[in-house]
């Protein structure tokens, strides 16, 4: 029988500390949250990889050094209400429900929504409400928000989420160029949001944040 208990120890031992994140919030839910049930039963072998688990689709989710880097960017506090945005299955919520007070986790594709709201509960993650709904609308009727987190690529960030930030609030996205990926922390101030590069990471993106093609004559 598979030592997950035994793999969350390493993961945070050679992923998470080695990446520089030291904050006993982010490495205490780590340790907690069992990834290996929030992945298809048929990839809890490799749950806890350093590179993103693909679910097919599309989608994926992000490799624990580049979840671990971006709260830790976001410098989260207890009293936070968090967007989480395009979580798949749902880690990344169970993360920040034992981190922050509160988080809205909005998952465009139906059966990870699903797949997520129950895997939540089976966590016991009481502090997450699940929302099967576009990525890039976000949840403005549970806004403002404290902080968000993008859990895919992207190319574009949505004016919708920038409105739906508090001033002073932070986001982190990974921002993808072809098959390369920069990870950016955002801060809103006076209705505007500034990007500061933080460290190189890469995600698929979602078709809701790719940049609209442009054509010549």
């Amino acid at each position: 029988m598979t030592d997950f208990a035994t793999r969350r120890r390493m993961m945070v031992d050679s992923q998470i500390r080695p990446s520089d994140v030291t904050k006993f919030p982010i490495i205490a839910a780590m340790l907690a949250v069992q990834r290996e049930n929030f992945v298809p039963a048929s990839k809890a072998e490799v749950a806890y990889m350093g590179e993103p688990l693909h679910l097919g689709g599309g989608r994926a989710l992000a490799d624990p050094r580049t979840l671990a880097k971006l709260l830790d960017a976001l410098e989260l506090r207890p009293e936070d209400m968090v967007l989480d945005i395009a979580p798949a299955t749902g880690y990344s919520s169970a993360v920040l429900a034992r981190i922050a007070a509160a988080v809205v986790a909005v998952e465009p594709d139906a059966a990870l929504a699903a797949e997520a709201e129950a895997a939540l509960h089976a966590d016991g993650a009481d502090a997450v409400i699940v929302l099967n709904a576009p990525a890039a609308a976000g949840a403005p009727e549970h806004g403002p928000f404290d902080a968000m987190v993008v859990e895919c690529g992207v190319e574009t960030f949505p004016q919708a989420l920038v409105d739906q930030l508090k001033d002073g609030g932070r986001v982190g996205a990974v921002f993808m160029s072809g098959a390369l990926g920069t990870a950016r922390l955002g801060i809103k101030h006076n209705g505007a949001l500034h990007w500061r590069d933080i460290f190189n990471a890469t995600l698929p993106v979602l078709a809701e944040f790719r940049r609209a093609q442009e054509f010549s004559l």
